[in-house]
């Protein structure tokens, strides 16, 4: 039958991709026979990327298996993990090793030369720690087609031809102009749209005709109210989905129409970090990120498409495997110079909005390829700076500190609930005082909107002070997982901040909808004893706690007057005090509600 095309389910999360290729790395060179690919999947049983924490992997399992999986305490053993992998009783059990190096096989990350499994050049640069997540997803994207050598899921003869991030691209450009030609207001396809059509576009000469489709669809949709636009849009999808497939078998269609929901959300979520393609109209359009006009033109005219043709698989292999290939269109002087000059122009906008100086004229147009090249790179971080103090001006707002607690407040309702409490907090804290500089370290679009959570290895937001600096770890998980993924970590992220910034001293606010005890046991003993040799300021807070500060906030700016960085420094040595004189956790965590109390009374008089 035929199918739409789809990035991954088996990893939904794409910070999770490199993972599954530290794994991969250790059993680089290895024959990838049937016992290699149980192997792989026993080592993520092992290293905790699979099974984990999904209720109905752990069903049939025995209370010693179920213990060796949640004791986070502990490195789970091989034996262990093969014991659990074994007692699953799979019908095909290496088939659970190929399904999951999948991702990295389609991504270009990995691939099986000569029988043995080998990671590319761009998957070993992605192993790195600096390398950068979206230009890893970008170099992948662009060489990703079906059908392809490396895999038998698509056939040219079964109607398959394309690159589905390059057609997804073409698609949206092509929508945009037909919009513009009956003179709207081109905005993108809609995250609905985007679902519907951008999986199901499996040939690259339907481009023309999917854009079509998009624009009459909207037609029918113009003018009626909400409801009678659901009908139609369903209605429109049945008829779709029956075409698509060529039967008119409800329970078929309806798994189709689904899985593209499914594979149109994981879809937007990756491409997303490519930073070309970016979120708006309320989160509810997806379209080309214009501040990448001169890299989305230029690729757009060198390629329509059309996946590439090989005259065997290992000159495919060779292709995916060379991190130099394709050339990218743009990676020529003339069109660096075009990319300068058009950041230039930005951020001076930025500039005169902001009252900030202008900079030193840049002599660019004597660069060679490689300097335009780090010019562009340290423009855009210049052009970030410049956002994230418009943001810190624009937070000052009454109304902007209520939208953040409403967010945060009702974190559940986020559909990205991680990205969006990293943002809203990071947008709080530019509000609650006079900070030097705030920097979040999630990675962001060309809008300077997260495309993801902050990478492991850094502290998700830098606050720097005029007498102190500190850190802030924010988390959604609430359960003993959050003692493992957050204890360790966090206690590391804040001594190598403190090591990296010395000269002041160095706080922790750790945040998070409630905390675990085991979390707080291991924050309690680096507080009253040490980490590393030296005692830490680790100042934990449930997200309702953190709200009162920001309550307290919009109490202080409505009566005209400003909450100061030394306030909050009081608090948090207020709430380490408590921490000093208490005699355990249990004592000292009911404390900070009324520590904070006291403290709001102290500043609203």
């Amino acid at each position: 039958m035929k199918k739409p095309w789809s990035i991954t389910t088996t990893v939904r999360n794409p910070e999770r991709i490199r993972d599954f290729l530290d794994v991969a790395e250790e059993l680089e060179g290895q024959s990838w026979d049937l016992e290699t690919q149980k192997k792989y999947q026993i080592l993520l049983i092992k290293h905790r990327l699979y099974g984990y924490g999904n209720a109905q992997f752990y069903k049939g399992l025995s209370r010693k298996q179920v213990n060796a999986l949640d004791d986070l305490s502990r490195d789970m053993l091989f034996e262990e993990a093969k014991d659990i992998f074994d007692s699953k009783k799979y019908e095909d059990p290496a088939m659970r090793g190929r399904q999951s190096i999948n991702p990295l096989i389609k991504l270009g990350l990995a691939v099986v030369k000569d029988g043995v499994l080998v990671l590319t050049g761009l998957g070993k640069l992605s192993l790195k720690e600096d390398y950068d997540l979206g230009e890893m997803f970008l170099r992948s994207f662009i060489k990703w087609q079906i059908p392809n050598p490396g895999s038998d899921d698509y056939k040219y003869d079964d109607g398959y031809d394309i690159k589905p991030f390059i057609g997804t691209l073409h698609l949206i450009e092509t929508v945009n102009k037909k919009v513009s030609e009956i003179g709207e207001e081109p905005k993108g396809i809609s995250k609905k749209e985007f679902s519907l059509f951008a999986p199901s576009l499996v040939k690259f000469k339907k481009i023309e005709e999917y854009a079509c489709e998009i624009v009459k669809l909207r037609k029918k949709l113009e003018g009626k109210e909400k409801a009678r636009q659901k009908e139609i849009f369903e209605d429109y999808g049945i008829k779709f989905a029956q075409k698509f497939l060529g039967t008119k078998k409800s329970g078929e269609v309806n798994v189709f129409l689904s899985n593209l929901r499914d594979y149109g959300d994981n879809a937007i979520r990756y491409f997303r970090l490519t930073r070309y393609v970016y979120i708006r109209g309320g989160g509810f359009y997806v379209d080309l990120e214009p501040r990448r006009k001169v890299e989305i033109k230029n690729l757009l005219h060198f390629d329509n498409g059309q996946s590439l043709k090989f005259s065997s698989k290992e000159k495919y292999l060779a292709y995916i495997s060379d991190i130099t290939e394709p050339k990218l269109p743009w990676e020529t002087k003339e069109k660096y110079i075009e990319i300068v000059r058009d950041l230039l122009e930005e951020i001076d906008v930025y500039k005169k909005r902001l009252g900030v100086e202008p900079g030193i004229k840049i002599d660019y147009k004597k660069m060679d390829d490689a300097d335009l090249k780090k010019l562009i790179e340290n423009l855009r971080l210049s052009r970030r700076e410049l956002q994230e103090k418009e943001n810190h001006f624009s937070s000052q707002e009454l109304t902007a500190v209520k939208k953040y607690m409403n967010v945060i407040e009702n974190i559940y309702d986020e559909s990205d609930r991680p990205i969006a409490l990293e943002k809203y907090v990071a947008l709080s804290l530019h509000a609650l005082n006079d900070a030097l500089k705030i920097q979040p370290n999630y990675p962001v679009g060309d809008d300077n909107e997260p495309t993801f959570t902050a990478p492991a290895g850094k502290p998700d937001i830098e606050c720097f002070y005029k007498s102190f600096n500190a850190i802030c770890e924010v988390t959604m998980l609430t359960g003993r997982d959050q003692w493992y993924n957050e204890g360790q970590p966090v206690m590391r992220h804040l001594r190598d901040f403190e090591n990296q910034n010395q000269g002041k001293e160095t706080y922790c606010v750790f945040l998070a909808p409630s905390l675990h005890r085991d979390t707080l046991n291991t924050f309690w003993a680096s507080i009253k004893y040490e980490y590393e040799g030296r005692k830490q300021k680790i100042v934990p807070l449930s997200l309702q706690n953190f709200l009162e500060l920001l309550k307290t906030l919009t109490e202080m700016k409505a009566k005209g007057r400003f909450l100061k960085h030394g306030e909050l420094v009081r608090l948090y040595n207020e709430i380490l005090s408590s921490a000093y004189n208490s005699k355990d956790v249990n004592e000292w965590i009911p404390e900070i509600p009324d520590i904070i109390s006291g403290w709001k009374g102290s500043l609203i008089k």
